[in-house]
């Protein structure tokens, strides 16, 4: 199976996102833009985790850093996070 591509991810990501109202200041304003809740899955070659387990994962946690302005700004952080933790190819 193929490396993981983390702006593959990171475009996930802002996809999932884009709904949000911004600023969000908090977790529950992104999860009526899940379509499975903290079950959904973001896929890229290796990489398959649900957004909960993404969150257990990161070395930074995108919840200690609200409000975040945009999707971009979130996903980024998430990404970082992951790269990090070593989940995701720097």
């Amino acid at each position: 199976m193929a490396e993981p591509d983390p702006e593959e991810i990171r475009e996930k990501l802002v996809d999932a996102f884009s709904e949000a109202d911004y600023p969000i200041h908090g977790a529950m304003a992104l999860l009526p833009t899940l379509p499975d809740g903290p079950a959904t899955t973001f896929e890229s070659g290796e990489f398959s985790m649900t957004m909960m387990e993404i969150q257990q994962a990161s070395d930074v946690n995108p919840l200690n850093h609200f409000p975040y302005e945009s999707p971009e700004e979130l996903a980024d952080d998430i990404v970082r996070g992951l790269q990090s933790a070593g989940e995701l190819p720097e």
